[in-house]
């Protein structure tokens, strides 16, 4: 099986706007360290969402020593 392709920096940068219109600073964020393992966390987001190194878009969330894939978390309304 072929390794998933990785999102270009554009890709990253717009997932990363999408996050924040919609989500602000403060925002209770529950994520899973191991996406699909059902162990989830919660926290509070702590800054904007950002391209990471230009490989991920990221959270930090309060609490979470280091950031938190995107696709690893969600907001609670």
């Amino acid at each position: 099986m072929p390794a998933p392709k990785r999102l270009t920096a554009a890709q990253l940068q717009k997932q990363c706007d999408n996050w924040n219109a919609k989500h602000p600073v403060g925002k209770t964020i529950v994520y899973e360290s191991i996406r699909g393992e059902g162990e989830s966390h919660r926290g509070e987001s702590t800054s904007e969402a950002e391209v990471l190194g230009g490989h991920s878009a990221v959270i930090w969330i309060n609490g979470k020593s280091g950031c938190v894939d995107l696709d690893h978390c969600f907001a609670i309304a």
